[in-house]
């Protein structure tokens, strides 16, 4: 059984206070991006704005919001590649993900950092747990979401409570053990997945999911539903195209 604590109570020894970038991938976000700069914590060091070529004024937007933004264009399509690209830029201990799209405060970072400073390597949102929801999420995409997070428990024998939510953070020394390539929104997945297998010490914190605040999402439900099925098949233990990975314990 792989080793997932929802809601824990800090009891773990505190460590040494660590540095913290924010990765947001941005697509013509120009209408949501100054809600979610204009709430930042003091928590955080450097903002890593990932854009995907918008024909809209995001970065003109983030850089009035936010002057110190470190401005990256993302050298392929998908959340994926941008994610990876802003991971490759973060020079923080901690790493932080977030949507710009006003979806996920960022009120919530501070929390998620307490709990790397406590000794966890991955830490990610749940609207599942205790003190977590959604006021934006639809029917079929609740549903995609416990049918996909009832086969990765199964496939992975670990006991999630979310999937399919990109609000997560984990210390950068552990970026190769994440070893990412997925190029679209299985991206999240593949995070999940991979700190698994690598035995990395999880927590699921509660977040509250906000309704966008304006544009349409870029998520496509059942095409990108697919690939995080087929990410969570190919990946799996066992199966022919899974790498070996190290393993550490997680106690």
């Amino acid at each position: 059984m792989y080793n997932v604590e929802p809601i824990i109570d800090s009891e773990r020894e505190a460590g040494a206070h660590g540095s913290v970038s924010l990765v947001v991938p941005a697509l013509n976000e120009a209408r949501n991006i100054a809600w979610v700069f204009e709430q930042i914590p003091e928590c955080v060091d450097e903002v890593i704005l990932v854009d995907g070529d918008s024909t809209d004024a995001t970065i003109p937007m983030a850089q009035h919001c936010l002057p110190t933004v470190r401005n990256v264009r993302q050298n392929g399509p998908g959340k994926g590649n941008a994610l990876r690209t802003g991971f490759l830029e973060a020079k923080g201990d901690f790493v932080v993900m977030m949507d710009a799209d006003g979806s996920m405060s960022p009120a919530e970072i501070p929390h998620f950092v307490h709990f790397l400073e406590h000794g966890y390597d991955f830490v990610k949102g749940s609207r599942f747990v205790a003190g977590g929801g959604s006021l934006d999420i639809t029917l079929i995409r609740r549903m995609g979401n416990q049918v996909l997070l009832r086969a990765a428990n199964r496939l992975y024998h670990a006991r999630l409570t979310d999937l399919c939510y990109g609000f997560c953070a984990f210390r950068r020394s552990f970026l190769d053990q994440l070893d990412l390539h997925a190029v679209g929104f299985e991206i999240e997945a593949e995070m999940i997945v991979h700190a698994l297998r690598s035995g990395l010490r999880i927590a699921e914190v509660p977040s509250l999911e906000l309704p966008r605040r304006s544009g349409c999402s870029n998520l496509h439900a059942i095409s990108d539903g697919r690939r995080v099925l087929r990410t969570l098949l190919s990946e799996r233990p066992g199966a022919r195209s899974a790498a070996p990975r190290p393993v550490r314990s997680a106690s």
